[in-house]
């Protein structure tokens, strides 16, 4: 018996969120001199694209990694839903975690590792056309 294909599967969706970029702990100009423009009080915003791909044989039945409507309605529940249109500032984790693009990355990783289909193996969010951050779990725990 040959061993099945392994393929990796990358989707990916977008939001629109708002989010302050501050450390309570720190003074206004310390805050600035950091953050510059993105410590606005007012905020600001950004049209987020997250692509998470996915590892796994490839089913022999259905010639896929996994379904996307599966993986698509995950998603819309899991991201879309918690975070489209929204002030990051005001959901957990980033009540009290700074909302950069690099621990958005790190909690979106978070929300599709539960994805109990296919294997997640990297999770990318492009703030910008000129930012974008990838996380491939490092220091997450594995689970088993």
């Amino acid at each position: 018996m040959s061993a099945r294909p392994i393929a990796h599967l990358s989707r990916r969706w977008s939001f629109v969120a708002a989010h302050r970029l501050h450390v309570d702990s720190l003074p206004a100009e310390q805050n600035r001199e950091i953050f510059g423009k993105c410590n606005n009080p007012y905020g600001h915003g950004h049209n987020y694209i997250v692509q998470a791909t996915f590892s796994g044989p490839v089913d022999e039945a259905t010639g896929m990694v996994t379904n996307l409507a599966d993986l698509d309605a995950f998603a819309k529940a899991e991201l879309l839903e918690r975070y489209d249109h929204q002030n990051l500032n005001t959901i957990k984790p980033f009540l009290t975690l700074v909302p950069t693009t690099e621990n958005l990355a790190v909690e979106v990783w978070r929300i599709f590792s539960a994805y109990p289909h296919a294997k997640l193996t990297r999770i990318h969010v492009e703030e910008t056309g000129n930012n974008a951050f990838d996380y491939f779990g490092e220091g997450e725990k594995e689970v088993s």
